[in-house]
Protein backbone atom coordinates (compact mmCIF):
# COMPACT_ATOMS: atom_id res chain seq x y z
CA UNK A 1 0.00 0.00 0.00
CA UNK A 2 3.21 2.31 1.08
CA UNK A 3 6.52 1.21 0.37
CA UNK A 4 6.55 0.68 4.05
CA UNK A 5 3.43 -0.82 5.44
CA UNK A 6 0.83 -3.04 4.42
CA UNK A 7 -3.12 -2.27 4.37
CA UNK A 8 -3.70 -4.02 7.65
CA UNK A 9 -1.62 -1.50 8.99
CA UNK A 10 -3.07 1.61 7.16
CA UNK A 11 -6.52 0.11 8.28
CA UNK A 12 -5.17 -0.15 11.88
CA UNK A 13 -4.26 3.69 11.71
CA UNK A 14 -6.93 4.74 10.07
CA UNK A 15 -9.09 3.93 13.14
CA UNK A 16 -6.72 5.93 15.16
CA UNK A 17 -7.32 8.67 12.34
CA UNK A 18 -10.87 8.27 12.30
CA UNK A 19 -11.06 8.51 16.57
CA UNK A 20 -9.29 11.67 16.33
CA UNK A 21 -11.60 13.46 13.81
CA UNK A 22 -14.71 12.83 16.54
CA UNK A 23 -15.80 9.50 15.43
CA UNK A 24 -17.27 6.68 16.62
CA UNK A 25 -15.25 3.64 15.53
CA UNK A 26 -16.64 1.60 18.34
CA UNK A 27 -16.59 -2.40 16.93
CA UNK A 28 -13.98 -1.48 14.25
CA UNK A 29 -11.22 -2.84 16.10
CA UNK A 30 -12.84 -6.30 16.27
CA UNK A 31 -14.03 -6.02 12.35
CA UNK A 32 -9.70 -5.36 11.62
CA UNK A 33 -9.09 -8.52 13.96
CA UNK A 34 -12.22 -10.37 12.14
CA UNK A 35 -10.48 -8.87 8.70
CA UNK A 36 -6.95 -11.00 9.07
CA UNK A 37 -4.66 -10.35 6.10
CA UNK A 38 -7.79 -10.32 3.72
CA UNK A 39 -7.39 -7.74 1.33
CA UNK A 40 -11.12 -7.65 0.07
CA UNK A 41 -12.24 -7.84 3.85
CA UNK A 42 -9.84 -5.37 4.62
CA UNK A 43 -11.07 -2.67 2.09
CA UNK A 44 -15.00 -3.32 3.19
CA UNK A 45 -13.65 -2.19 6.55
CA UNK A 46 -11.52 0.63 5.06
CA UNK A 47 -14.12 1.96 3.32
CA UNK A 48 -17.00 1.85 6.27
CA UNK A 49 -14.17 3.77 8.48
CA UNK A 50 -14.22 6.46 5.82
CA UNK A 51 -18.16 6.82 5.58
CA UNK A 52 -18.36 7.75 9.27
CA UNK A 53 -19.05 11.28 10.34
CA UNK A 54 -17.90 13.41 13.62
CA UNK A 55 -20.36 12.56 16.68
CA UNK A 56 -22.69 15.27 17.02
CA UNK A 57 -20.87 16.04 20.39
CA UNK A 58 -17.62 16.60 18.45
CA UNK A 59 -17.15 20.47 19.96
CA UNK A 60 -14.37 21.34 17.36
CA UNK A 61 -15.07 23.04 13.95
CA UNK A 62 -12.34 22.11 11.36
CA UNK A 63 -12.47 22.81 7.98
CA UNK A 64 -10.21 22.44 4.98
CA UNK A 65 -10.65 24.66 2.76
CA UNK A 66 -8.73 27.94 2.77
CA UNK A 67 -12.44 30.28 3.19
CA UNK A 68 -13.63 28.19 5.42
CA UNK A 69 -10.31 28.25 7.44
CA UNK A 70 -10.69 32.30 7.45
CA UNK A 71 -13.97 32.47 8.87
CA UNK A 72 -13.08 30.61 11.93
CA UNK A 73 -9.80 31.75 13.06
CA UNK A 74 -9.78 34.83 15.36
CA UNK A 75 -8.83 38.52 14.68
CA UNK A 76 -4.98 39.04 13.61
CA UNK A 77 -2.29 41.32 11.83
CA UNK A 78 -2.69 40.11 8.11
CA UNK A 79 0.62 42.30 7.59
CA UNK A 80 2.84 43.79 9.66
CA UNK A 81 5.09 46.67 8.56
CA UNK A 82 8.84 47.61 9.53
CA UNK A 83 11.76 49.96 8.30
CA UNK A 84 14.53 47.35 7.84
CA UNK A 85 16.62 48.31 4.64
CA UNK A 86 18.28 46.20 2.53
CA UNK A 87 21.03 44.68 4.66
CA UNK A 88 18.45 44.01 7.51
CA UNK A 89 16.43 42.29 5.33
CA UNK A 90 19.00 39.99 4.23
CA UNK A 91 20.31 39.69 7.18
CA UNK A 92 17.30 38.43 8.38
CA UNK A 93 16.90 36.06 5.49
CA UNK A 94 20.67 34.25 6.03
CA UNK A 95 19.59 34.30 9.90
CA UNK A 96 16.13 32.00 9.29
CA UNK A 97 18.22 29.69 6.50
CA UNK A 98 20.99 29.24 8.94
CA UNK A 99 19.08 29.13 11.90
CA UNK A 100 16.54 26.00 10.37
CA UNK A 101 19.68 24.52 9.07
CA UNK A 102 21.52 24.53 12.48
CA UNK A 103 18.18 23.26 14.40
CA UNK A 104 17.37 20.59 11.78
CA UNK A 105 21.16 19.32 11.90
CA UNK A 106 21.19 19.61 15.99
CA UNK A 107 17.75 16.97 15.94
CA UNK A 108 18.49 14.62 13.04
CA UNK A 109 20.97 12.21 14.55
CA UNK A 110 18.70 11.92 17.27
CA UNK A 111 15.31 10.72 14.92
CA UNK A 112 15.28 7.25 16.19
CA UNK A 113 12.91 5.30 18.16
CA UNK A 114 14.22 5.61 21.49
CA UNK A 115 14.16 9.73 21.31
CA UNK A 116 10.97 9.95 19.26
CA UNK A 117 8.81 7.05 21.05
CA UNK A 118 11.08 6.24 24.51
CA UNK A 119 11.99 3.18 25.47
CA UNK A 120 12.95 0.81 28.60
CA UNK A 121 9.97 2.37 30.17
CA UNK A 122 11.16 6.35 29.81
CA UNK A 123 10.05 9.18 27.72
CA UNK A 124 11.90 10.51 24.54
CA UNK A 125 13.03 13.51 26.12
CA UNK A 126 14.92 11.52 29.02
CA UNK A 127 16.43 8.93 26.25
CA UNK A 128 18.01 12.48 24.79
CA UNK A 129 19.22 14.13 27.84
CA UNK A 130 20.74 10.59 29.22
CA UNK A 131 23.12 10.54 25.88
CA UNK A 132 24.23 13.85 26.00
CA UNK A 133 25.21 12.87 29.88
CA UNK A 134 26.45 10.44 28.82
CA UNK A 135 28.89 12.09 26.55
CA UNK A 136 29.74 14.83 28.66
CA UNK A 137 28.18 17.07 27.03
CA UNK A 138 25.12 17.69 29.48
CA UNK A 139 23.36 20.50 28.96
CA UNK A 140 23.17 20.58 24.88
CA UNK A 141 25.32 23.52 24.04
CA UNK A 142 26.40 21.77 21.04
CA UNK A 143 25.53 19.37 18.01
CA UNK A 144 24.68 16.24 18.97
CA UNK A 145 27.93 14.01 19.86
CA UNK A 146 28.09 10.55 18.26
CA UNK A 147 28.85 8.19 21.16
CA UNK A 148 28.13 8.33 24.80
CA UNK A 149 27.58 6.17 27.12
CA UNK A 150 24.24 5.50 27.23
CA UNK A 151 24.51 3.41 24.48
CA UNK A 152 25.21 0.33 26.39
CA UNK A 153 23.98 1.87 29.99
CA UNK A 154 20.53 2.21 28.19
CA UNK A 155 20.09 0.61 25.22
CA UNK A 156 19.61 3.45 23.23
CA UNK A 157 21.12 4.49 20.17
CA UNK A 158 21.24 7.93 17.49
CA UNK A 159 20.51 6.80 13.69
CA UNK A 160 23.78 6.45 12.60
CA UNK A 161 23.57 5.12 9.19
CA UNK A 162 21.69 8.69 8.32
CA UNK A 163 23.22 11.13 10.34
CA UNK A 164 27.25 10.89 11.25
CA UNK A 165 27.56 13.69 8.97
CA UNK A 166 25.03 16.08 11.55
CA UNK A 167 27.07 14.82 14.81
CA UNK A 168 29.47 17.13 16.00
CA UNK A 169 32.77 15.21 15.40
CA UNK A 170 31.81 15.41 12.28
CA UNK A 171 29.48 18.33 10.95
CA UNK A 172 30.91 20.35 8.20
CA UNK A 173 27.41 21.12 6.39
CA UNK A 174 24.29 21.16 6.34
CA UNK A 175 23.67 17.47 5.34
CA UNK A 176 20.41 16.42 3.25
CA UNK A 177 17.25 16.40 4.79
CA UNK A 178 13.61 16.22 3.79
CA UNK A 179 13.14 19.42 6.27
CA UNK A 180 15.62 20.94 3.86
CA UNK A 181 14.68 19.63 0.61
CA UNK A 182 11.27 21.03 1.05
CA UNK A 183 12.55 24.40 1.96
CA UNK A 184 14.17 24.33 -1.75
CA UNK A 185 11.06 23.42 -3.38
CA UNK A 186 8.93 25.84 -1.40
CA UNK A 187 11.95 28.81 -3.05
CA UNK A 188 12.01 27.22 -6.29
CA UNK A 189 8.20 26.73 -6.78
CA UNK A 190 7.74 31.04 -5.90
CA UNK A 191 10.88 31.65 -8.04
CA UNK A 192 8.85 29.71 -10.73
CA UNK A 193 4.96 29.90 -10.20
CA UNK A 194 4.91 33.45 -7.95
CA UNK A 195 1.78 33.31 -6.34
CA UNK A 196 -0.04 31.36 -9.05
CA UNK A 197 -0.04 27.90 -7.91
CA UNK A 198 -2.26 25.54 -6.97
CA UNK A 199 -2.02 21.46 -5.51
CA UNK A 200 -1.52 20.52 -9.01
CA UNK A 201 1.86 22.41 -9.78
CA UNK A 202 2.58 20.98 -6.10
CA UNK A 203 2.38 17.38 -7.21
CA UNK A 204 4.26 17.97 -10.20
CA UNK A 205 6.63 19.75 -8.60
CA UNK A 206 7.15 16.92 -6.26
CA UNK A 207 7.53 14.09 -9.17
CA UNK A 208 9.76 16.44 -11.06
CA UNK A 209 12.08 16.81 -8.37
CA UNK A 210 11.84 14.21 -5.46
CA UNK A 211 11.97 10.03 -5.70
CA UNK A 212 9.28 7.99 -3.83
CA UNK A 213 12.57 7.07 -1.73
CA UNK A 214 12.80 11.23 -0.69
CA UNK A 215 8.91 11.29 0.80
CA UNK A 216 7.44 9.53 3.55
CA UNK A 217 4.01 9.12 5.33
CA UNK A 218 1.37 11.56 4.23
CA UNK A 219 3.39 12.59 0.82
CA UNK A 220 4.39 9.15 0.25
CA UNK A 221 0.81 8.43 -0.03
CA UNK A 222 -0.46 11.49 -2.01
CA UNK A 223 2.54 10.97 -4.36
CA UNK A 224 1.45 7.91 -5.08
CA UNK A 225 -1.86 9.00 -5.55
CA UNK A 226 -1.19 11.87 -7.84
CA UNK A 227 0.65 9.68 -9.66
CA UNK A 228 -2.88 7.35 -9.85
CA UNK A 229 -4.71 10.46 -11.43
CA UNK A 230 -1.88 11.73 -13.84
CA UNK A 231 -1.64 8.23 -15.20
CA UNK A 232 -4.92 8.42 -17.34
CA UNK A 233 -3.87 12.09 -18.09
CA UNK A 234 -2.13 14.03 -20.64
CA UNK A 235 -1.30 17.78 -20.77
CA UNK A 236 -1.95 20.66 -18.04
CA UNK A 237 -4.15 20.69 -15.43
CA UNK A 238 -7.41 18.99 -15.85
CA UNK A 239 -10.75 21.24 -15.53
CA UNK A 240 -12.23 18.59 -13.01
CA UNK A 241 -9.12 18.66 -10.76
CA UNK A 242 -10.82 20.38 -8.24
CA UNK A 243 -13.08 16.81 -8.00
CA UNK A 244 -10.18 14.89 -7.44
CA UNK A 245 -8.14 17.19 -4.46
CA UNK A 246 -9.73 15.62 -1.48
CA UNK A 247 -9.25 11.79 -2.68
CA UNK A 248 -5.55 12.46 -3.40
CA UNK A 249 -4.90 13.41 -0.11
CA UNK A 250 -7.06 11.50 1.95
CA UNK A 251 -7.02 7.67 0.17
CA UNK A 252 -4.99 5.26 2.31
CA UNK A 253 -3.92 7.98 4.17
CA UNK A 254 -4.08 8.03 7.77
CA UNK A 255 -1.03 10.57 7.97
CA UNK A 256 -3.02 13.18 6.72
CA UNK A 257 -2.75 15.23 10.10
CA UNK A 258 0.67 14.36 10.31
CA UNK A 259 3.50 16.54 10.51
CA UNK A 260 5.07 16.17 6.79
CA UNK A 261 2.97 19.65 5.52
CA UNK A 262 4.28 21.63 8.69
CA UNK A 263 7.96 21.03 7.80
CA UNK A 264 7.22 22.00 4.13
CA UNK A 265 6.07 25.99 4.19
CA UNK A 266 9.55 27.31 5.23
CA UNK A 267 10.47 28.53 1.41
CA UNK A 268 7.12 30.29 0.89
CA UNK A 269 7.31 31.90 4.54
CA UNK A 270 10.49 33.75 3.58
CA UNK A 271 9.10 34.97 0.41
CA UNK A 272 5.88 36.35 2.36
CA UNK A 273 8.06 37.77 4.92
CA UNK A 274 6.17 40.21 7.38
CA UNK A 275 2.49 38.99 6.07
CA UNK A 276 1.59 36.25 7.98
CA UNK A 277 -1.89 35.78 6.04
CA UNK A 278 -0.52 35.35 2.67
CA UNK A 279 2.42 33.19 4.75
CA UNK A 280 -0.60 30.77 5.39
CA UNK A 281 -2.36 31.23 2.47
CA UNK A 282 0.46 29.86 0.62
CA UNK A 283 1.24 27.06 3.29
CA UNK A 284 -2.38 26.15 2.36
CA UNK A 285 -1.80 25.79 -0.96
CA UNK A 286 1.12 23.02 0.00
CA UNK A 287 -0.66 21.75 2.19
CA UNK A 288 -3.78 20.56 1.16
CA UNK A 289 -2.11 18.69 -1.44
CA UNK A 290 -1.36 15.88 1.16
CA UNK A 291 -3.01 16.91 4.43
CA UNK A 292 -6.65 17.64 6.04
CA UNK A 293 -7.66 19.90 8.65
CA UNK A 294 -4.78 19.89 11.68
CA UNK A 295 -2.37 18.59 9.25
CA UNK A 296 -3.12 22.01 7.70
CA UNK A 297 -3.04 24.00 10.26
CA UNK A 298 0.27 23.34 11.38
CA UNK A 299 1.67 24.48 7.89
CA UNK A 300 -0.39 27.26 8.47
CA UNK A 301 0.48 28.00 12.21
CA UNK A 302 4.19 27.86 11.37
CA UNK A 303 4.23 29.42 8.36
CA UNK A 304 2.42 32.52 9.88
CA UNK A 305 4.96 32.48 12.48
CA UNK A 306 7.89 32.30 10.36
CA UNK A 307 6.43 35.27 8.34
CA UNK A 308 5.99 37.47 11.18
CA UNK A 309 9.35 36.35 13.25
CA UNK A 310 10.67 39.05 10.11
CA UNK A 311 9.29 41.73 11.89
CA UNK A 312 8.38 40.79 15.25
CA UNK A 313 10.81 40.15 18.03
CA UNK A 314 8.15 39.40 20.83
CA UNK A 315 8.11 35.37 20.52
CA UNK A 316 4.85 34.98 22.54
CA UNK A 317 3.53 37.86 20.10
CA UNK A 318 5.16 35.34 17.05
CA UNK A 319 2.82 32.35 18.57
CA UNK A 320 -0.52 34.39 19.19
CA UNK A 321 0.28 35.29 15.07
CA UNK A 322 0.53 32.15 13.65
CA UNK A 323 -2.83 30.68 16.38
CA UNK A 324 -4.33 34.41 14.50
CA UNK A 325 -4.80 32.51 11.31
CA UNK A 326 -6.02 28.58 12.38
CA UNK A 327 -9.46 27.91 13.10
CA UNK A 328 -9.58 29.06 16.55
CA UNK A 329 -11.94 26.16 17.63
CA UNK A 330 -9.71 23.46 16.45
CA UNK A 331 -7.91 20.67 18.37
CA UNK A 332 -4.19 22.41 17.40
CA UNK A 333 -5.31 25.69 18.81
CA UNK A 334 -6.52 24.05 21.98
CA UNK A 335 -3.17 22.09 21.83
CA UNK A 336 -1.06 25.08 21.87
CA UNK A 337 -2.86 27.17 23.83
CA UNK A 338 -1.82 24.62 26.63
CA UNK A 339 1.36 24.29 25.42
CA UNK A 340 1.42 28.23 25.81
CA UNK A 341 0.91 27.95 29.18
CA UNK A 342 2.71 25.15 30.43
CA UNK A 343 5.77 27.26 29.41
CA UNK A 344 4.65 30.43 30.89
CA UNK A 345 4.46 28.55 34.61
CA UNK A 346 7.80 26.13 33.96
CA UNK A 347 11.06 28.24 33.86
CA UNK A 348 13.13 24.69 33.97
CA UNK A 349 14.19 23.23 30.58
CA UNK A 350 13.96 19.73 31.41
CA UNK A 351 10.14 20.39 33.41
CA UNK A 352 9.36 21.82 30.72
CA UNK A 353 9.99 19.39 28.40
CA UNK A 354 8.38 16.54 30.30
CA UNK A 355 5.47 18.64 31.25
CA UNK A 356 4.94 19.06 27.37
CA UNK A 357 5.29 15.11 26.89
CA UNK A 358 2.77 14.12 29.36
CA UNK A 359 0.59 16.36 28.24
CA UNK A 360 0.71 15.38 24.31
CA UNK A 361 2.29 11.83 24.41
CA UNK A 362 -1.20 10.63 23.29
CA UNK A 363 -0.24 11.54 19.45
CA UNK A 364 2.05 9.75 17.31
CA UNK A 365 5.69 10.70 17.48
CA UNK A 366 5.25 12.43 14.08
CA UNK A 367 1.85 13.91 14.58
CA UNK A 368 1.32 17.80 13.96
CA UNK A 369 -0.61 18.67 17.48
CA UNK A 370 2.15 16.97 19.89
CA UNK A 371 5.16 18.70 17.51
CA UNK A 372 3.31 22.01 17.26
CA UNK A 373 2.73 22.28 20.72
CA UNK A 374 6.38 21.53 21.53
CA UNK A 375 7.37 24.00 19.07
CA UNK A 376 5.03 26.78 20.28
CA UNK A 377 6.59 25.95 24.15
CA UNK A 378 10.21 26.10 23.19
CA UNK A 379 9.90 29.43 21.50
CA UNK A 380 7.97 30.95 24.51
CA UNK A 381 10.42 29.27 27.01
CA UNK A 382 13.68 30.61 24.68
CA UNK A 383 12.69 34.36 25.72
CA UNK A 384 14.38 34.64 21.99
CA UNK A 385 17.38 33.01 23.26
CA UNK A 386 18.63 30.92 19.59
CA UNK A 387 20.49 28.20 21.57
CA UNK A 388 17.68 28.10 24.23
CA UNK A 389 15.30 27.91 21.84
CA UNK A 390 16.46 25.00 19.41
CA UNK A 391 18.04 22.66 22.51
CA UNK A 392 14.28 22.77 24.00
CA UNK A 393 12.92 21.95 20.76
CA UNK A 394 15.41 19.36 20.10
CA UNK A 395 15.68 17.79 23.75
CA UNK A 396 11.54 17.14 23.75
CA UNK A 397 11.79 14.35 21.16
CA UNK A 398 9.27 13.52 18.82
CA UNK A 399 9.93 14.63 15.22
CA UNK A 400 13.32 16.18 16.72
CA UNK A 401 14.85 17.51 13.34
CA UNK A 402 11.74 19.32 12.64
CA UNK A 403 11.27 21.11 15.28
CA UNK A 404 14.38 21.91 15.69
CA UNK A 405 14.08 23.21 12.27
CA UNK A 406 11.13 25.13 12.60
CA UNK A 407 12.06 26.61 16.41
CA UNK A 408 15.51 27.82 14.33
CA UNK A 409 13.84 29.35 11.42
CA UNK A 410 11.85 31.61 13.74
CA UNK A 411 14.50 32.73 15.78
CA UNK A 412 16.85 32.69 12.71
CA UNK A 413 14.40 35.11 10.90
CA UNK A 414 13.69 37.37 14.02
CA UNK A 415 17.47 37.82 15.40
CA UNK A 416 18.86 37.68 11.57
CA UNK A 417 22.27 35.64 10.86
CA UNK A 418 25.00 38.10 12.83
CA UNK A 419 23.06 38.15 15.85
CA UNK A 420 23.25 33.98 15.84
CA UNK A 421 26.06 31.92 17.66
CA UNK A 422 29.00 31.16 16.15
CA UNK A 423 29.02 27.56 17.72
CA UNK A 424 25.84 26.66 15.91
CA UNK A 425 26.83 28.41 12.93
CA UNK A 426 30.35 28.03 12.29
CA UNK A 427 30.75 24.29 11.50
CA UNK A 428 27.77 24.22 8.96
CA UNK A 429 30.34 26.45 6.35
CA UNK A 430 27.82 28.24 4.77
CA UNK A 431 26.87 24.99 2.74
CA UNK A 432 23.97 23.05 1.83
CA UNK A 433 23.42 19.38 0.19
CA UNK A 434 19.93 19.52 -0.48
CA UNK A 435 19.69 16.37 -2.93
CA UNK A 436 17.88 18.76 -4.93
CA UNK A 437 19.50 19.53 -9.21
CA UNK A 438 20.81 22.87 -8.31
CA UNK A 439 21.09 22.79 -4.62
CA UNK A 440 23.65 20.07 -4.16
CA UNK A 441 26.11 21.44 -3.25
CA UNK A 442 25.28 25.25 -2.52
CA UNK A 443 25.95 27.71 -0.55
CA UNK A 444 23.36 28.45 2.20
CA UNK A 445 24.05 32.69 1.87
CA UNK A 446 23.32 31.98 -2.03
CA UNK A 447 19.80 30.28 -1.16
CA UNK A 448 19.38 33.47 1.73
CA UNK A 449 19.68 35.70 -1.64
CA UNK A 450 17.70 33.82 -3.53
CA UNK A 451 14.78 34.01 -0.92
CA UNK A 452 15.62 38.06 -0.95
CA UNK A 453 14.73 37.85 -4.34
CA UNK A 454 11.37 36.28 -3.87
CA UNK A 455 10.29 38.41 -1.70
CA UNK A 456 10.89 41.89 -3.75
CA UNK A 457 9.78 40.64 -6.55
CA UNK A 458 6.30 39.49 -4.98
CA UNK A 459 6.01 42.66 -3.17
CA UNK A 460 6.12 44.10 -6.26
CA UNK A 461 2.73 41.50 -8.02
Amino acid sequence: MTKWIGLREIVSKEIIQRREEGCDVSGFEERLEAADTNEAKLMEVYHALMALEPDAAFKYIEPSGLEEIRAERPEGPRSLTSNWNDDEWQNKFYGAWLGRAAGCALGKPLEAHAFMYGSGGRPGWLNIKHWFEGAGQWPIRHYTPSKSTAEAEYNIEIAHWSSLESCRDQIRFMQTDDDIRYTVLGLLMLEERGLNFNQWDVGKQWHRHLSFGQVFTAEAQSYLNFARVTSHISGNQPDDWEKHIHWGRSYLNPFREWIGAQIRVDGYAYGAAGQPQLAAELAWKDASFSHVKNGIYGAMFCSAMIAAAFVETDVKRIVEIGLSEIPKNSRLAEDIALAVRIAEETDDQVELVSKIWESFKHYHPVHTNNNAALCAAALIHSGGDFEKGITTAVLGGWDTDCNGATVGSVLGASLGAAALPGSWIDPLNDTLYAEVSGFHPIAISECARRSYNVFRKLQQS
